[in-house]
């Protein structure tokens, strides 16, 4: 299979492409990256491209599954229209030209009460990212709703404590609704969930993840 990854430089990306490199089911693997990546394979493509040109670029949108995990922080973006611009306008030109070369396999990573009716910001805009990514039609979505990630060496402190604090709520019996997700777990679902074969939308959330994670080849 020819796996299309974009957001390959956040956490989940780098576990994802490193994880498809490994997986004997993936011969090619095409990356959609704004800098090179310091990752060297026979099987990888690396396109750097300009997400603000699609044009340049959606013809290379090519191969049996694509996978969307980029997304940034407010923080980092600097205010919410460019925030929006990472997390909604690069994903859907991304999933479009996707469709316009007939992917038959989308997988998104969404976030855990993503609604597009939400006033909250940043589930208003999943949820309309999501909205707008099923009204493509692929033959099969697959969209999955994390909640907290746990990033390997994250620098956010406020990431690192609420991963804390949630653990040790876990270990005496709360918050399980709410327990970090390693990307890496992240990362192997996705995959997995690509090697079902069927058609039609699933919205994956934490609990069943973890499961997807664990789930052999069908």
């Amino acid at each position: 299979m020819k796996a299309l990854v974009i957001g390959a430089t956040g956490a989940t990306g780098k576990d994802l492409v490193t994880q498809l490199l490994n997986d004997k089911e993936f011969d090619e693997v095409d990356v959609f990256v704004r800098k090179p990546l310091d990752l060297k394979s026979d099987k990888l493509n690396v396109h750097v491209v300009n997400f603000d040109n699609p044009e340049e670029w959606k013809d290379a949108v090519k191969g049996d599954v694509a996978f969307s995990c980029l997304g940034t922080t407010l923080k980092t973006a600097g205010s919410k229209e460019a925030q929006r611009k990472v997390d909604f306008d690069y994903q859907y030109q991304f999933a479009k030209a996707a469709k316009e070369n007939n992917v038959d396999d989308y997988i998104l990573v969404s976030a855990y009460g993503a609604n597009p009716k939400s006033k909250i910001f940043y589930s208003k805009m999943k949820g309309e990212l999501e909205d707008a990514v099923k009204q493509l039609h692929f033959n099969k979505i697959t969209i999955f709703k994390p909640g907290m990630l746990e990033r390997k060496d994250s620098d956010r402190a406020g990431e690192v404590l609420g991963s804390r604090i949630i653990k040790f709520a876990n270990k005496i019996g709360l918050l399980e609704s709410q327990k970090p997700l390693p990307t890496n777990i992240l990362a192997k679902a996705m995959i997995n969930s690509s090697k079902i074969k069927s058609n039609g939308y699933s919205s994956i959330k934490l609990g069943n993840i973890f499961c997807f994670a664990e789930k052999t080849n069908e």
